[in-house]
């Protein structure tokens, strides 16, 4: 499908986020930033020293990261060479401990932690995708399979349809009997739904 849509012409400013698996590194490709603070928040001080030197580097991506927040609900282009500045003062400042000084450097990587300045409409973490993810397989779990590959359909679209309107702020319960209808008919339908808004969160 990606293929085809490529190959068209369309959509062709795609952006993908990811965790910076390699599968994902396609289209103009943007770092999770919870992803990349981990690396931060797994490491193991060796002393009090390194111990404190963690968590104010953590502070410090934290507190840009609200910065980055505030940004992108209110694009600014007079922040992006301050935010760009003090994204470089942050990964490449010295610590006293090597390999926190490593990973700040493997960090560094401006071109797809900050391609939310030029993009402010993209998320700046995946954990909306990763939750989408586990309702799925939860429900996968619970069902303990499909019998044909036809209830497989169902069971996915369904799925689908009940997430899609929870992020569009619509009760799937209203959403199923106004399709079945039963009362009035007062939804428009979802593609409609999700086209007006991306319109309206875009200005297009």
């Amino acid at each position: 499908m990606l293929g085809s849509v490529l190959r068209h012409g369309l959509c062709d400013d795609l952006t993908i986020v990811s965790d910076d698996a390699g599968q994902f590194d396609i289209l103009l490709h943007a770092l999770c930033w919870v992803h990349t603070e981990r690396l931060i928040h797994k490491m193991l001080p060796l002393n009090e020293t390194h111990r404190r030197e963690i968590a104010q580097i953590r502070d410090q991506i934290w507190r840009f990261y609200a910065q980055l927040k505030r940004y992108k609900s209110k694009p600014d282009k007079s922040q992006q060479k301050i935010l760009r500045h003090r994204f470089d003062e942050i990964f490449t400042q010295k610590t006293s401990y090597a390999t926190l000084n490593q990973t700040l450097k493997r960090i560094h990587n401006k071109a797809e932690l900050l391609v939310v300045l030029d993009r402010p409409e993209i998320p700046l973490h995946t954990n909306g995708s990763e939750t989408d993810i586990r309702d799925f397989v939860k429900k996968r779990k619970i069902s303990g399979g499909t019998r044909s590959d036809e209830g497989r359909r169902c069971r996915d679209t369904f799925a689908s349809l009940k997430k899609t309107c929870r992020k569009l702020d619509i009760s799937f319960w209203h959403y199923l009997t106004d399709r079945l209808g039963i009362g009035e008919q007062t939804i428009a339908p979802l593609p409609d739904i999700i086209t007006e808004r991306a319109a309206l969160a875009t200005g297009f």
